[in-house]
């Protein structure tokens, strides 16, 4: 019977679709001769009965069940095990074509397409004879497939839940490592979507949808938002200070509520329009004073800075095992030259100091170098499988922990210094975020930060309650816990969160309440 007439009598039976004629039409031309091709997937109850009793009507065509990828966490662990989606032309150039006869699915993002080859297993083959109407006669040859490979994941569903809850109606990301050995136990990037959309082939208006969207659900924020680190980034250059003999735990710096460069009258201003008076590296660190941070960063020079930054991988993948990340951007003098034809000014020195500027950190980014500093430079590389299982294995097959050399630092006082600011941050009486450091059997260590989105004057306020959401600022906070042997450190970002103390640090503690099994009897707030 010709295929087109019959494609158009199924059409008018079981209401196919323009996309799925279209869909069949592309599958038809990869086909090889006597290899079945799926007309559509998903046929509901009705949709077979009706079938069945026209079945007379269509030689060749038969119901068959069939296995699909379901997720039943819905959009919780979207960005991080991905989805599988029809093979397309593109991936049908690169696949085994051998290994994928039949096969209607491929791993698109996250787990799913990086560990693709484990989860795929190899096809069966089933040679039949057929009468006339295409019906089986008998079996001539068989082999049966070999199903893939269980993962099993870091990710614990409690913090993954708490840390998409947390986060609310707000964009953002939330990324919770082990800090023992780099396993990802949460990994949230809002707004999210529904993979179960892509199994069967999304429709063109849904995934358009998505695609324009002004939020971007489909962007991985953990692995590809670019944010200023803010205040977040000061740990980072306290310790550079320390180790390069800039300063000591004792050095002090007056703070009149600015900063202004040698024989240059500009005022950098700090967050704190009165000023700190005298602060050394702790209680700058706790009050998180500006201007502390930018006589440090103008004493070190930028080069020195961008070369101990890149230590802790600022400027570089994390090598986390789902594709798709991006290496962010810390500058430096080589950097401007390069990429803009541009000098570098003094004043981007300071800036670069408490994290602003040209500096772009993606949350992994982030959540990676705070549990390198909690764990004194001992680096791991983050991971999402923890371990695989084949189906005729009695046990799982454990992957090996990715384990970097330690950071070249070896005055462990200069880390204690840094780890006992971050404690005052949470935990001092003028620390940032001393409302989450409560009712704990334990010291978190911390740090908070505030980003901005766009530029105002020196000397400029703004209501934020006037100004367009999207130019709020970004509110951000890390952290590792317990503070003296760290177990899990936390990145939270909030696009346009506001203050980084009053929204990501209450995240943050909820974490780690989840985490220990903390009861609280009110939600953590400034």
């Amino acid at each position: 019977k010709n295929v087109d007439q019959t494609i158009a009598e199924l059409a008018e039976l079981l209401s196919l679709t323009a996309e799925d004629i279209d869909a069949f039409n592309e599958r038809r031309k990869r086909h090889r001769a006597f290899e079945e091709i799926v007309v559509r997937n998903q046929l509901t109850q009705k949709e077979v009965a009706l079938f069945s009793v026209n079945r007379h009507r269509f030689p060749g065509v038969d119901v068959v069940g069939r296995l699909i990828r379901h997720y039943p966490q819905g959009p919780l662990f979207a960005h991080a095990v991905g989805y599988v989606g029809r093979i397309n032309q593109q991936e049908t150039q690169v696949i085994d074509r051998q290994n994928y006869k039949g096969t209607l699915q491929i791993g698109k993002t996250g787990v799913e397409k990086q560990y693709e080859d484990f989860l795929h297993g190899t096809v069966g083959y089933r040679q039949v004879e057929t009468n006339v109407q295409g019906r089986t006669v008998r079996e001539l040859f068989s082999e049966p497939a070999t199903a893939g490979q269980d993962l099993y994941l870091h990710l614990d569903i409690n913090l993954q839940q708490a840390a998409a809850e947390a986060l609310g109606e707000y964009n953002g990301s939330v990324v919770v490592l082990d800090t023992k050995n780099g396993g990802v136990l949460a990994l949230v990037s809002k707004p999210d979507y529904d993979p179960n959309s892509f199994v069967n082939g999304i429709s063109v208006k849904e995934y358009a949808e998505l695609r324009d969207s002004i939020d971007q659900p489909l962007f991985n924020r953990a692995l590809r938002g670019h944010y200023p680190p803010g205040s977040t980034f000061k740990p980072f250059v306290a310790l550079a200070g320390l180790e390069l003999n800039v300063v000591t735990q004792q050095s002090r710096t007056f703070c009149p509520g600015f900063y202004s460069l040698p024989g240059n009258s500009h005022r950098y201003r700090c967050w704190k329009r009165i000023g700190h008076g005298h602060v050394d590296l702790k209680s700058a660190m706790a009050e998180s004073c500006d201007v502390y941070f930018y006589d440090l960063a103008h004493a070190i020079g930028i080069d020195r800075l961008h070369g101990f930054l890149d230590l802790f991988g600022f400027g570089h993948q994390t090598g986390v095992d789902i594709p798709g990340e991006s290496k962010g951007l810390s500058p430096s003098r080589e950097w401007k030259r390069n990429q803009r034809n541009q000098a570098w000014y003094p004043g981007e020195t300071l800036i670069s100091g408490i994290g602003q500027g040209f500096n772009q950190m993606t949350p992994i980014q982030l959540a990676h170098a705070t549990a390198t500093l909690g764990m004194m430079g001992t680096v791991y590389t983050p991971q999402l499988v923890r371990a695989t299982k084949a189906d005729n294995d009695e046990g799982m097959q454990l992957l090996g922990v990715q384990q970097a050399d330690s950071l070249p630092i070896q005055n462990s006082s200069h880390w204690q210094s840094v780890i006992e600011a971050m404690v005052e941050v949470v935990h001092g009486k003028r620390g940032t975020a001393r409302h989450i450091g409560t009712d704990l059997p334990f010291q978190i260590a911390g740090k908070t930060g505030t980003a901005q989105v766009f530029g105002i004057a020196k000397d400029a306020k703004y209501d934020e309650e006037l100004l367009a959401k999207k130019l709020h600022d970004h509110a951000l906070f890390v952290a590792f816990a317990p503070a003296d042997d760290p177990e899990i450190a936390i990145a939270v970002v909030v696009e346009n969160g506001g203050s980084g103390s009053a929204t990501a640090a209450p995240i943050a503690r909820k974490l780690i309440d989840v985490y220990f099994g903390i009861e609280t009897d009110e939600p953590v707030t400034e």
